[in-house]
Formats: C-alpha cells, structure tokens, sequence
C-alpha cells in the first residue's frame, strides 16, 4: 500500500478537505496513474451530500480522471510507463456476465465497481476512492487512451458528460440530417450541443433560460426554442426525430414528447425526481422514450477518438483544488460555463 494525498468529506454535512488516502500497489493487471486534472460531475455533489442515499464515508469523489502512467503490473501489455491516459466512471466489473461480454460494462449484472464509492472488487472490503487526489491504481481494462493533440484539461469531462451524450446520440444513429434536439444547456447540455453537431445533425437548443441562446450558438447550434413561451410546444409539435433530454429537473416530459415526429426518440440522460408520463404521448405517434447510462469502455475509447477527430472538447473553469466547495455551491446556481475542472498540481499546495 501507498499513501496520497486527496480531497475527500467526512459526511454529508461536513465540507471537502485535505486527507491522506492508501492505495494499492499495483497488481499484475494494474496500471498507477498520476492524475493532471479532474472534472467536477454534479453527481459528485449528490454523493458528497448523500442526495440519493447509500454514500460510504469518508468519501473522496471524481470520476472524470485525465493523467500519467507511472507504473504497470508485471502483465500489462497494453500501457506504458509515461502514456496519458483516463478514467472513466468505472474501474472494474465481473466481466463475464452478457453485458460485460457485448463491452457494456455498466450494466455488469453483479454491478458495476465505481470510480468511487464503491466496494472494491479486489476482494479487501475497502471502498473506491475517485479523482479528487494526486494518485490512482486501476485495472488495466478500464483506462483509456487520451489520442495526442487533446487538451487535458478539457478533455477530463468527456469521461463522464462526453461519453453521457455521446452513446445515445451514437446508439440512435444521429447523422448528417438528423433533427436533434437537446433540452438544458449545462455540463450535458452542451456536450450534447458540440457531439451532434460533430456528426452532422440539424441542433436546436430547447431551453427555459433566454440568457442561454448566445452560448448555444456560439456552441454550434443551428437554432433555439424558449420554453418559457408555452406556446413554443405547439408551433414546433413533430418538429424532431430525436430529443436527448439532459435536464434533471423535475418537467413534463408529455410536453418535450409531442415535439418528436412520428416514430422519433427521446432518451433521457437526467435524473428528475418525478416526471409522470402520459401512454398517448408514446403511442399516438410511435414515438419511444428511453434511458441511458454513460457507456462501456470500448464505446468510450470510441467517443474519444471521435472526439479527438473532431475537435470536441468541454467548455471549462479552471480551479485550484481549495475553490472544491464554493464550486459546488456555485454549481448549485448553474454558476458554471460549463464545467469545473480541478488542476491537481494544486493539491497541497493549500
């Protein structure tokens, strides 16, 4: 075991501070990394102040990870001492049920191991500690490739809010000519924005904040619907054939549904705490709704490279890792354009 030094909270009530954290020495099929930079999820924030329940503490966030090999275990083929690479939202799975099989690793059917705040599967009982430190040890399987020419720090967010938007917008087959459209303009919102117009689709930005429609089509989208104006749902009904809905406000999802054309999708990324649904919103037009969960290695791998090709790369602040706690509570605002990123090198220096 090694020491390193993190940022982590000692309940849901306390503040992110300093702290000393182990981590094992590698393993045969283990890779060390020195982390550069890490974004900050608003997920992070849920699971510091236990929003959705279950959180393990102390707790040490950050699953956006951009960083240095410096060391591999005595099997590893694949990585190199000196590479730089990610991590994702996930460091290991059971990769044996069908969803590992089919590189859908986070659907594992005994679940998935988390970045952080998870039991880890190295059979210790400890619990995953993320990005929010100077150091990290993970299983070969589950670092990325960062390609050359990628600017780290604004690529750290592609591992959570780049691959978030990108798998729906990829799995549906978003094209040239698609009529998309992405509902909120935050950290997924305008990801969503910058994928689908990479892969050649028609963007509208459907938003209830006017102040929004500069950044969207500074972001690259083709238009912009206020959803202030109720009016703005009927005179675009069957205007889209796909909707990625990013919002985790609660808001009627009837209302986004009847903008789909006959046979169009609408797939959520949010997590709203209710938004009842009514059938004929569904059934009068074929229309589906669906859900999605970041997405496996390989397709992640994949987002990158696509994101690399097209020069896709999150909008960001840069932020000593002392300014964590005011950035939750500015995130809290939607204070962000349009995401934090934590500089480690800052760590310590405090």
């Amino acid at each position: 075991m090694s020491t390193t030094k993190a940022y982590g909270a000692e309940s849901a009530t306390s503040p992110l501070k300093p702290v000393t954290i182990e981590r094992r020495d590698p393993g045969p099929h283990d890779v060390a990394i020195d982390i550069a930079f890490c974004g900050v999820c608003h997920s992070d924030l849920h699971a510091v102040r236990d929003d959705w329940g279950g959180t393990r503490y102390p707790i040490v966030p950050g699953h956006e990870i951009v960083g240095t090999v410096t060391a591999v275990g005595n099997e590893v083929s694949r990585w190199q001492v000196g590479q730089t690479v990610g991590v994702g939202c996930m460091v290991n799975s059971c990769r044996t049920c069908e969803a590992c099989q089919e590189h859908e690793e986070q659907f594992c059917e005994t679940g998935m191991t988390a970045t952080y705040n998870s039991i880890d599967k190295h059979g210790d009982g400890t619990v995953t500690k993320g990005g929010y430190s100077n150091h990290i040890v993970v299983d070969e399987h589950f670092v990325l490739r960062i390609p050359e020419g990628m600017p780290l720090d604004r690529t750290a967010p592609l591992l959570c809010a780049g691959i978030t938007t990108y798998s729906p917008l990829h799995r549906h087959g978003v094209k040239a000519g698609t009529k998309v459209g992405v509902v909120g303009l935050g950290g997924l919102g305008h990801m969503g924005v910058k994928i689908a117009k990479a892969m050649g689709a028609h963007v509208t930005m459907i938003s209830h904040s006017a102040s929004k429609q500069a950044d969207a089509e500074r972001l690259g989208a083709d238009d912009f619907l206020l959803t202030k104006d109720e009016g703005v749902f009927k005179r675009n009904a069957k205007r889209f054939d796909f909707i990625l809905d990013t919002v985790s406000a609660a808001h009627d999802y009837n209302a986004y549904l009847g903008m789909l054309g006959r046979g169009g999708t609408m797939v959520l990324v949010g997590l709203p705490e209710a938004s009842p649904i009514a059938a004929g919103s569904l059934i009068h037009r074929r229309r589906q709704l669906a859900g999605s969960l970041i997405g496996g290695i390989k397709e992640t791998q994949e987002m990158l490279d696509f994101c690399a090709k097209h020069k896709v790369f999150s909008d960001i602040e840069l932020i000593p890792i002392h300014q964590i706690n005011g950035a939750y509570e500015r995130m809290l605002k939607s204070d962000v354009r349009y995401r934090f990123v934590i500089d480690m090198k800052t760590l310590g220096q405090d």
